[in-house]
This record gives C-alpha cells, sequence and structure tokens, in this order.
C-alpha cells in the first residue's frame, strides 16, 4: 500500500520534519552528481557495512541520509511526510529529532546484528522512518490513511485505518526478515528487513517507555 495522506492534522508546524525530508533530498542531489565509482566509494565510507561495524560508528547515523535510487527516496520520504509530522508534533521539535536519530542508529545495527559478517554497505532512512511508523501506531490508533491499495494489476484508492495499515507494514517486513533469517545476506531483494523491525520497535518501545505523556494527550 501507498500512502498518500492521514486523517490527523498536526496544531504547530513540523520544523524538524521537514528539515528532514530536505537534508535527504540534498544529499540524494548531491549523490547524482558523482560517477559510479565516487558513488560507491561513498557508500562503503558513510553506510553502514557490518562486518567492521563499531560501537559508536558514525555510519549508524551517516547511513540514514544516503540512498540507493528514485524509488528509494520517493518511498522514504513519502511515508516520512505523511507519518512524521504528526508524531513530530506529540512529541515536540527537539524530541522528535532524537527519537529520529535513536530509531535510525537502532534500526541499523538490528540490522547488523542480523548480518554480522556481511560486507554490503547499508543505506537508506527507512529504519528511521520505520520508528516514525512504530510511534505512529501506538499515538494515533483512530487516525485514517488515505491510500492507493493493490488490486490485482491495478491500484485503488481507498481510506484504511491507520492501525491495520501499519500493522500489515510491519507483518511484511516481519516475515520476510524470518524467512531470510540464516541465509548469506537477510536483504532479499536489496531490502535490509531486519532494519524495518528494528526500527518500528523501538519507535513503539521509545513511546511505551521514554515517552508516555505523549499517549495522554488527545489520542486522535
Amino acid at each position: 500500500m501507498i500512502p498518500i495522506k492521514d486523517s490527523v492534522r498536526p496544531r504547530s508546524f513540523p520544523f524538524v520534519n521537514t528539515a528532514l525530508i530536505f537534508l535527504n533530498i540534498l544529499v540524494f542531489a548531491y549523490q547524482l552528481t558523482l560517477d559510479p565509482v565516487a558513488l560507491r566509494e561513498l557508500y562503503t565510507s558513510l553506510g553502514v557495512v557490518p562486518a567492521r561495524l563499531g560501537l559508536f560508528d558514525e555510519t549508524l547515523i551517516t547511513a540514514t541520509f544516503l540512498h540507493g535510487g528514485w524509488a528509494h527516496i520517493i518511498g522514504n520520504m513519502l511515508y516520512l511526510w505523511v507519518f512524521g509530522d504528526n508524531v513530530e508534533d506529540r512529541l515536540g521539535h527537539t524530541r522528535y529529532l532524537f527519537f529520529y536519530l535513536l530509531a535510525g542508529v537502532a534500526a541499523n545495527f538490528g540490522h547488523a546484528l542480523a548480518n554480522p559478517l556481511s560486507p554490503i554497505p547499508t543505506i537508506g532512512a527507512s529504519g528511521a522512518v520505520a520508528g516514525v511508523l512504530g510511534a505512529y501506531f501506538l499515538l494515533f490508533p483512530r487516525s485514517r490513511v488515505l491510500a492507493l491499495v493493490p488490486l490485482g494489476f491495478f491500484l485503488q484508492l481507498a481510506e484504511v485505518p491507520a492501525v491495520l495499515f501499519l500493522f500489515l507494514w510491519f507483518v511484511l517486513q516481519l516475515l520476510n526478515g524470518v524467512a531470510n533469517l540464516g541465509a548469506p545476506n537477510t536483504m532479499a531483494q536489496g531490502i535490509a528487513w531486519w532494519s524495518h523491525i528494528s526500527g518500528f520497535a523501538v519507535g513503539f518501545l521509545f513511546i511505551m517507555l521514554l515517552a508516555r505523556d505523549a499517549l495522554q494527550r488527545d489520542r486522535r
């Protein structure tokens, strides 16, 4: 399913979420100026390589601002645009930035734990975005998502309960992640499933353990 918009309007302008989207696009625009050799070197130096990852490796953060192509960045930024503004509104600007970066770091660690010997650089904001989805799942249980839903060979525009949309999204990541455990590299189809799973779980737990005050507000 492809989200278009949700039914909840934020009460304040999402400065941090907007800045994160802009920064990701800016970095991607820079990537487009690089030749293939320079681009591979960028991925290798700033992406997360599980086989050489250290506990305080800066690539745990830098990797979240790199993307592997148009579909990669458009998909991630679309999800961040639809769901991130409301999570920022509920958490506040500063806490949201900390939360986003924490989710990205944890997601990259999750991927590395599932692929400890992989020499392949992992890049993308999807782990951090998954954290946003995990938080949204708890914070806005009654919201609805206008989405393009696949029906055979066609896409149908439909309004879907957010909890159902996000539950199905998470189950898909989990099934694929479990199905590929034990493989030489669990990045089937070039997708870091355990990054998504870890990010979503951290987003969920962050709200439950560190931001319960956000749950006490008007739960739309």
